[in-house]
């Protein structure tokens, strides 16, 4: 999407994989090198995703499986507008903690929806936009919930869901990867930090 303006990367896996620190390990690596960075979100990166999150992530009760979908989408569509689009053409570097892929992880997969239908939908909410790279952390459900486990906090709505809902994501993310190797790097969210840190840094300077 950058057409030489900014960089944007997204960074997607399940609830545990580590998506937060290696934002911030990067974030840290391209300040050094004299980027100007943007850390954003979704939900969650602008004020109307703000109140958007707290929807889909801390309602107390069911939200029918579309209206989850559209929820994101809304955000998305605001987001990429406001926010994304702006940083690029400042030639910033956008590094982002989820994107459509987690819309079709899991509210394609997850709450079994058609995964077309959600991609197509965030898509046109987002007028096409894709970022230049997507980190992929990858992690078996019962590692990340593990992890989650030991943070002491409490879960939001995802983060509550069953194990085989989160494997389903899991699965939804390792295909969506493999239907498009250029934009993705997959990565065991597994490994010590730093090993995945220096992983996704070679290969983001590449890209600068």
């Amino acid at each position: 999407m950058s057409a030489g303006r900014g960089l944007w990367i997204t960074l997607e896996g399940g609830d545990g994989s580590g998506k937060t620190t290696q934002a911030g390990l990067l974030e840290e690596w391209l300040r050094a090198q004299g980027r100007t960075t943007l850390r954003t979100r979704e939900p969650g990166g602008s004020e109307v995703g703000v109140l958007i999150r707290d929807i889909v992530l801390h309602h107390r009760g069911d939200i029918a499986p579309r209206a989850e979908a559209l929820l994101y989408a809304a955000d998305r569509a605001h987001h990429v507008a406001t926010v994304v689009r702006p940083a690029l053409e400042r030639d910033e570097v956008v590094i982002q903690d989820r994107y459509l892929d987690s819309s079709v992880a899991y509210q394609g997969a997850g709450r079994v929806l058609d995964a077309d239908e959600v991609r197509g939908l965030s898509l046109w909410a987002a007028e096409g936009a894709l970022p230049d790279l997507t980190v992929l952390l990858d992690l078996d459900p019962a590692t990340a919930r593990r992890r989650l486990d030991s943070a002491d906090k409490p879960f939001d709505r995802l983060e509550a869901e069953r194990e085989e809902f989160h494997q389903r994501v899991r699965e939804s993310f390792l295909a969506l990867a493999a239907a498009e190797p250029e934009r993705f790097l997959v990565l065991d969210a597994a490994q010590d930090p730093a090993v995945i840190a220096e992983a996704v840094q070679a290969r983001v300077a590449a890209l600068l």
